[in-house]
């Protein structure tokens, strides 16, 4: 999947958190993304936060930079 694809969905789920306060926020996508998500797809957004993360709304890159920090590898 493109990482523009996949920038896309993770600001959408984001956005959908976004009016939960921004802990539950950034809490409610990482876990939506973890459970939802294949492991193809998170190591690609994974990589795109590597490279820079362009696109990332503040919710989406906080919830995909904790991802990354606790997925086992």
């Amino acid at each position: 999947m493109s990482p523009d694809k996949l920038v896309y969905m993770a600001n959408q789920i984001g956005k959908f958190f976004t009016s939960q306060g921004p802990q539950q926020a950034v809490s409610g996508t990482a876990d939506h993304i973890k459970k939802f998500w294949e492991p193809r797809m998170r190591a690609q957004i994974f990589a795109h936060l590597r490279a820079g993360g362009e696109g990332l709304d503040p919710v989406a890159r906080a919830a995909i930079k904790r991802l990354a920090e606790t997925e086992v590898k």
